[in-house]
């Protein structure tokens, strides 16, 4: 089976959990108020929306790298999984001000639009923290034994603190200069220990030895690395019609992407200059996006970050084929790397 077809098979299996377990917190919620139910309804309409449930589905596809088999259980820990990242993108959303996301209104954005600025960010607070606890709720009723959960739960947990520990250092660098080492620090809590929790729940819950626990923490991490920059690449590179929302919303937020951070080493005066003049608007010109791109590239910043985002994919793979699981779940974890790879070359 083919990448597309196993992630096309695998979000399909995934989604249908998604909904069931809203469809009943729905249910449940109209039973004591009616306001409590529209806030999941929506909830459940923004997790639902087109995506390519990379997280989740790289649970479901470890796991059965070491099982040879889905099972109720393991998609029911999908579901907890997928109902874990949105709240981490709730979340994200509010404090970048986003106001669309997969082509839809943001959660703070469709109650402010309902009621006001105070009432939707207050919402979106809640709303993340009550999709954390149905994600924990979600792995505690999967079935899988008690130590088995436990384990999955103190992974969801570390990974939950990480990811907020990357927000805070992303917001604090949108009001200092920073490094590539000092970036690294952020990045390790952002998307690598996203697939740190994803990789790792899949191979704790099937029974993965302990040498492939190690080489799927570092594949993982690798992998997390190379997402990372290639999305805040697209961030700055890609048209709104390829992207859902307007280019080069990093910079005008006055965020540190590895590219941005290359670009700001120049020195030429005016990189830095225009770079951070640009901090605070809500539209660019035309003209400006295309001189933000020139300038990154002309500094030698794209093609840096590239290589990096390239290196640890390259890496990804070698851990990848170390591992002990089926060829259906290396195959699947090469094609992952490869999109990454390859979209790099969309951008020059």
């Amino acid at each position: 089976m083919g990448w597309e077809a196993a992630l096309k098979e695998y979000s399909t299996m995934i989604e249908k959990k998604v909904e069931g377990i809203f469809s009943k917190t729905i249910e449940e919620a109209e039973s004591y108020h009616l306001f409590v139910k529209d806030a999941y309804s929506c909830l459940k309409e923004f997790t639902l929306r087109k995506g390519k449930r990379l997280a989740s589905c790289s649970t479901l596809a470890t796991y059965k790298g070491y099982v040879d088999t889905v099972d109720e259980k393991i998609l029911n820990v999908c579901a907890g999984i997928e109902i874990y990242r949105q709240s981490i993108l709730v979340h994200d959303d509010l404090v970048d001000k986003e106001e669309n996301r997969r082509g839809g209104k943001t959660i703070h954005r469709v109650f402010s639009d309902l009621f006001d600025e105070r009432l939707g960010e207050a919402v979106a607070v809640f709303i993340g923290n009550i999709a954390y606890s149905l994600a924990v709720q979600t792995v505690i009723s999967s079935g899988f034994p008690v130590e088995k959960t436990a384990e999955a739960l103190l992974l969801l947990s570390q990974g939950y603190r990480e990811v907020n520990e990357s927000q805070m250092l992303d917001l604090l660098f949108e009001y200092r200069d920073v490094n590539a080492a000092e970036w690294r620090v952020m990045a390790s809590k952002r998307a690598a220990s996203l697939f740190k929790v994803t990789m790792l729940t899949g191979g704790i819950l099937g029974d993965a030895p302990a040498k492939d626990l190690h080489l799927l923490k570092e594949a993982a991490v690798n992998i997390g690395y190379a997402f990372d920059i290639q999305d805040d690449i697209i961030d700055t590179y890609a048209s709104e019609n390829e992207y859902g929302r307007l280019p080069c919303g990093d910079i005008r937020l006055g965020k540190k992407p590895l590219h941005i951070i290359h670009a700001l080493e120049s020195s030429d005066p005016e990189v830095s200059c225009f770079l951070k003049s640009l901090r605070g608007r809500v539209n660019l010109s035309g003209d400006e996006v295309e001189k933000i791109r020139s300038l990154v590239r002309l500094t030698g910043g794209l093609e840096k970050a590239k290589k990096t985002s390239k290196k640890h994919a390259e890496e990804a793979r070698r851990l990848i084929a170390e591992t002990s699981m089926n060829s259906e779940a290396k195959d699947f974890f090469y094609s992952m790397i490869t999109y990454v790879e390859d979209s790099l070359d969309w951008y020059r």
